[in-house]
């Protein structure tokens, strides 16, 4: 699995994210791969984030109080040659918006299971989104220090459910109690497991296969008899990693490990540096652009408000395209026309942020603003581009907030207005003139809402309902149909945060009744960042 990278800087680049279903592990194996890559010099326990240390990757107040992850994270770091960009993503359904579209500014992720549960909703939901895209997948079979379901078991789930080829790269060794280990198939190396290690990185022994009768000073003999019947098998019934196959999206080598105990990481770690694509070509209008083009370009895919309590900031994600970047260059910003000056980007560790000199494609800039990039905005040297695939979704739930002290009206518009721009949640002003509408797609972002209005604005206040169930973005095919269908739909009809005109529907009957009566209009449920 050892592949010759070329001179180039972008060759090196791992720009990745972890997808999984809430309390797989995920955080906990972010915490421990930026341990590896020296990024931390003792991992938190993320178990216990209440009593103690939380993730570097949650910074929000309100994902230390809870000990989840509602927003998506980028963390840099260097791995031997490699510069490795990890974007921490929220395994909640709720946050699945944010998650999305971190995924259009990756080029391979890697799938955390839980051994005990396998593959579970919310981890076939973004499975999916990366097979749309085409994006490779490394599973990372998480807890084997716990009872969990048999190895062959969760590698046929894998293949069934997932429709999906697999390779082992490692194979454990018994399972809880009995976790004795890892074993690497393909560099025929054993990894004796520690408990309560957490912060310690065991050494590799190196073997001359499973059957080396060295191993016998090792493992028990009943269960190295166990373990030798095992891989005979696995190498029997599974094919040998092939690399092409796993950048197509048609087989994912699978590790396992134990993320809290640290184990089985720094071999994960080391197969994303080996094998995981360098930046791939990225789908844009009118052309796909190739990462070894000499002229800059880059999306926005992600905006984050008060990263930073004492500097109030805003800032655009930037995942860089072609090119390079290099401080103080002039760029294009294609949806204004308007020319940006990129004076101080900064590159993120956490929380932690460095003045960015210079960056490549797969990078991930942090650009400071005030507002004026949005989620989707294109940045060229000039030429005229639009990415593809950065999707808005239409929300499931709607509130309207209603304020303690009236007088903080206007705080309250400007923060609604600044978490819209973050796509986590959406705004709608209807055309009536009643109060804003807050829109999201799982109820626990009302939670955050709440928190950060109270944190970040300092406007308190309490939700109450609105007789919306449904929201589709009306597309018409001249501007004056769209005026004609806004006026006689006036206490239906709403502007979001970019003005795009919406239609507010009581129930799914109302929904699909003004669709018959509007033929010629179409009612969206998603739409791209523009």
């Amino acid at each position: 699995m050892t592949y010759e990278a070329t001179i180039a800087p972008y060759i090196n680049r791992r720009t990745f994210a972890i997808i999984s279903h809430p309390d797989a592990g995920k955080t906990t194996l972010t915490e421990k791969l930026l341990l590896f890559g020296g990024a931390i010099h003792l991992a938190g326990a993320v178990k216990a984030k209440k009593g103690g240390q939380s993730a570097r990757s949650d910074w929000m107040a309100i994902e230390q109080q809870r000990g989840i992850s509602v927003t998506a994270s980028v963390m840099t770091f260097e791995y031997g040659k490699n510069t490795i960009n990890l974007l921490d993503t929220p395994g909640h359904k709720d946050f699945s918006e944010d998650t999305y579209r971190t995924l259009t500014a990756v080029d391979s992720a890697v799938m955390v299971l839980d051994g005990a549960k396998g593959i579970e909703e919310q981890t076939l939901k973004l499975f999916e989104v990366c097979r749309l895209r085409d994006t490779p997948v490394i599973t990372f079979i998480n807890k084997m220090d716990r009872e969990v379901k048999e190895p062959f078991a969760l590698l046929d789930e894998i293949e069934k459910t997932l429709a999906l080829d697999v390779c082992p790269i490692t194979w454990p060794i018994g399972m809880g109690e009995r976790f004795r280990g890892c074993f690497n198939l393909v560099t025929d190396s054993l990894y004796l497991f520690e408990s309560g290690h957490g912060s310690k990185i065991s050494d590799a022994m190196q073997f001359t296969g499973a059957d080396d009768p060295a191993l016998d000073e090792h493992i028990p003999a009943g269960e190295l008899a166990t373990f030798r019947e095992e891989v005979a098998m696995v190498k029997a019934i599974y094919p040998a990693f092939n690399r092409e196959h796993y950048l197509e999206g048609h087989l994912t080598p699978v590790f396992f490990g134990s993320a809290v105990n640290n184990f089985g990481v720094r071999e994960l770690l080391e197969a994303l540096c080996e094998v995981a694509p360098s930046p791939r070509i990225q789908e844009a209008e009118p052309r796909a652009i190739a990462p070894d083009e000499p002229k800059f370009t880059g999306f926005v895919f992600k905006i984050q408000a008060n990263m930073d309590k004492n500097h109030r900031d805003r800032i655009a994600f930037v995942r860089i395209c072609s090119g390079k970047y290099t401080r103080g260059m002039k760029v294009l910003h294609v949806r204004s026309g308007k020319t940006l000056a990129l004076n101080n980007p900064v590159l993120f560790l956490a929380r932690e942020r460095e003045l960015a000199e210079e960056a490549w494609p797969g990078d991930i800039l942090g650009i400071p603003g005030h507002g004026h990039l949005h989620i989707g905005d294109a940045l060229t040297e000039g030429e005229q581009l639009v990415f593809s695939g950065i999707p808005n979704f239409a929300p499931e739930l709607f509130q309207r907030v209603r304020l303690d002290d009236p007088l903080k009206s206007k705080q309250l518009k400007a923060a609604l207005e600044q978490l819209a721009e973050e796509g986590a949640s959406q705004i709608f002003k209807p055309l009536d003139g009643s109060p804003w509408i807050i829109g999201v797609v799982g109820q626990l972002q009302f939670d955050v809402i709440a928190s950060r209005l109270l944190s970040e604005y300092g406007v308190r206040g309490s939700f109450e309902a609105v007789p919306y169930t449904n929201a589709r973005w009306v597309k018409a095919k001249t501007p004056e149909k769209a005026r004609e269908f806004a006026e006689r739909n006036k206490y239906n009809t709403a502007e979001d945060a970019s003005g795009a005109l919406a239609y507010l529907a009581p129930n799914a009957w109302h929904l699909d009744r003004i669709a018959k009566d509007f033929p010629d209009i179409e009612f969206l449920k998603t739409r791209e960042f523009s």
